[in-house]
């Protein structure tokens, strides 16, 4: 099935309608596709290509799931390949780990989601862009489908929300919190540009900064930082960390565009995902790593996960909320150990673990990794 403009008619039909095109939306039409359920229908208030503010790493968890998911190879042939890491500490401590062999990826969201969204319609799936979703229709207390701001409707049996940080739509908004970013991108003379760099910068704590390459000659630095109601002034801040690390970089770097900046929505624990007709997946479910803001991982994994958990409905008749229950469960399990090591990294470097550590460390060390990348290696990444 293709793409559609325009909804041909006021209400539409559906096994599952997807609400946000991004990874996990997009994930989970995939998955639904390769398990043979059809009549899924991807709704997205913007159309394609888009661009969205995101550092735009891939972790090697989130490379297997690409793998899993049919979209690997595509991806990789548009991404930047990276085979080391280096974490900037305090006291001019480096630590560097590197590869023989590529072990993560660059992606911008503009190229990922569009390539994930190709994947998409080549499983089945139908996508409707311009479809700004107003409210999620209700039969007594189940959700049977979406309402766009003009009107038209779509009538599902299953309702998937995957629209992002600034969802209305999930179970449970309560307690809900935010990381800041601000990025920018610079070009520089062709180079070889493999590796990431995570810098502690003592007025962002407990967050960081980073400098990820996109290609040979363009390069993304940004920070993350808690606002915590004290009205920091981002562009201020920004400038600052620039100065500090990266000043003789940017005196002979062009500036691509603005500076640009996109909250994260993180969790210590997955919280209610369900409900009668409704399944919440990514960044809306607010399964963002709360320490290093990594997204797109939990955002495929959550996508893949959560049509797993409609299959069974579909294929078996598996009671919904039985399946609904699964979901929730293996969402714990999978998720909620990252979860509660990243709650612990947040707490360490805010009580000054990192300038501690570093004092002990030699100036460099060079570590070497064979297959992946250490699971807790920060990713800076939104949906």
């Amino acid at each position: 099935m293709q793409a559609r403009d325009k909804i041909a008619s006021a209400i539409i039909s559906s096994n599952v309608v997807i609400v946000g095109a991004g990874p996990a939306g997009l994930a989970t039409a995939i998955r639904l596709g390769q398990l043979g359920v059809r009549r899924v229908v991807i709704v997205d208030r913007q159309n394609f290509p888009r661009d969205k503010t995101c550092a735009s790493g891939i972790s090697p968890a989130g490379i297997e799931v690409l793998k899993e998911l049919g979209a690997y190879n595509a991806v990789a042939a548009r991404s930047h390949l990276i085979d080391s890491v280096k974490l900037a500490l305090a006291h001019e401590r480096k630590i560097r780990f590197a590869s023989q062999v590529p072990q993560m990826l660059v992606c911008t969201r503009r190229v990922l989601d569009h390539l994930l969204l190709d994947r998409a319609l080549e499983v089945g799936s139908t996508f409707v862009p311009n479809f700004p979703v107003n409210y999620l229709l209700q039969r007594g207390d189940r959700v049977c489908g979406v309402r766009s701001v003009e009107g038209s409707e779509i009538h599902a049996r299953q309702t998937v929300v995957a629209d992002g940080v600034h969802s209305k739509f999930p179970p449970e908004r309560a307690g809900r919190r935010l990381i800041q970013t601000i990025m920018g991108w610079w070009e520089t003379v062709p180079g070889r540009h493999g590796e990431l760099e995570f810098v502690y910068d003592r007025s962002l704590r407990p967050f960081y900064g980073w400098r990820f390459p996109e290609s040979p000659t363009v390069v993304n630095i940004g920070i993350g930082y808690d606002n915590g109601g004290s009205h920091l002034n981002a562009r201020e801040l920004f400038s600052g960390f620039l100065e500090r690390h990266y000043k003789d970089f940017i005196a002979t770097a062009r500036q691509i565009g603005t500076w640009k900046g996109q909250p994260l929505s993180p969790s210590f624990k997955t919280t209610s995902l369900t409900s009668p007709g409704r399944i919440v997946v990514g960044e809306a479910a607010r399964i963002v790593h709360p320490a290093s803001g990594e997204g797109i991982y939990q955002a495929l994994h959550s996508g893949k996960l959560a049509a797993e958990a409609l299959h069974e409905i579909f294929a078996f008749g598996a009671s919904p909320s039985a399946a609904f229950k699964k979901y929730e469960s293996t969402c714990r399990k999978v998720f909620d150990r990252r979860l509660r090591v990243g709650r612990f990294i947040q707490a360490f470097i805010r009580h000054g673990g990192v300038e501690a550590v570093s004092r002990v460390l030699p100036k460099n060390v060079d570590l070497q990794w064979n297959e992946k990348v250490p699971s807790e290696v920060p990713e800076m990444a939104s949906k």
